[in-house]
């Protein structure tokens, strides 16, 4: 399993507890964060290293918990997995399925960042449905950087939330794709600006689902009843990543070991 940092911890949290019976690596590519205002080809390039590395360390599943990275690359990723024989799961197509499914009015609200709505790939996942449904789509570009910095919340966040849920409110949504996996850190937030009556569909229940379902179809599954382990691998600073991480994860995160990985930005 992958991300640009810390937030794709959200969607190992719910894959533990969901099968814990499993082995996970995580990679944190905080060197590179943020995913959502990089380069793309750059990105697809460095999303193709990562498959690499995580698949010769003998993953059976490749999990890209990244929702911009998902959107740049996951035909690359696939790509190389296909080599390899390893099945992969994104994070924007089940959260579009889970989505299309609880929408009452059909008016569906996508948070993410500038690369993944530019990417155009939760219109094309949403449509590919089979419902009528009306997509509202914001770039939300200071919104992961803040979490990822776990700076205190103050009224000036409370206002940047506010004006990037705006258009979300105008439009009327009564579901929103929290695009990101960073946002469900600010869930509660987005849900009192937003109300009560407003699903919020976070990536992590949706893609563990996914994990579940693809391993048993692929008979790969451990026998339930054991417990997994799970290890840590970032290209960034160690003791920062632990320190954030453990709060994303709400789970010790132990030892972390720090990788290369080529084009690395200083």
């Amino acid at each position: 399993m992958f991300d640009s940092g810390v937030g794709g911890l959200t969607v190992l949290h719910e894959c533990l507890v969901s099968l814990p019976e499993e082995d996970f690596v995580y990679l944190g590519d905080t060197a590179m964060f943020p995913y959502g205002t990089r380069d793309p080809d750059h990105l697809r390039e460095r999303i193709g290293g990562i498959a690499g590395l995580l698949l010769d360390g003998g993953a059976k599943l490749l999990v890209i918990a990244c929702n911009t990275a998902t959107s740049i690359g996951e035909d690359v990723a696939r790509e190389v997995a296909a080599r390899r024989g390893v099945e992969v799961v994104p994070v924007v197509e089940p959260q579009a399925e889970i989505a299309a499914a609880i929408t009452d009015s059909g008016k569906v609200g996508v948070l993410a960042t500038p690369n993944t709505v530019e990417s155009g790939a939760y219109r094309r996942s949403l449509e590919a449905q089979g419902r009528a449904l009306e997509v509202t789509e914001v770039e939300a570009p200071d919104l992961a950087p803040f979490i990822q910095d776990g700076s205190p919340f103050d009224e000036a966040v409370v206002d940047m939330a506010r004006a990037y849920c705006a258009p979300l409110k105008r439009a009327a949504v009564d579901t929103l794709i929290l695009g990101c996996t960073h946002y469900p850190l600010v869930a509660p937030m987005l849900q009192r600006i937003l109300g009560r009556d407003v699903r919020l569909v976070s990536g992590g229940h949706a893609v563990a689902a996914a994990v579940q379902r693809c391993l048993g179809q692929r008979d790969l599954a451990c026998p339930p009843g054991g417990e997994g382990d799970y290890r840590f691998l970032c290209s960034g600073e160690v003791d920062s990543f632990r320190e954030l991480g453990t709060r994303f994860l709400q789970m010790p995160l132990g030892e972390v070991e720090r990788i290369s990985l080529p084009g690395d930005y200083p």
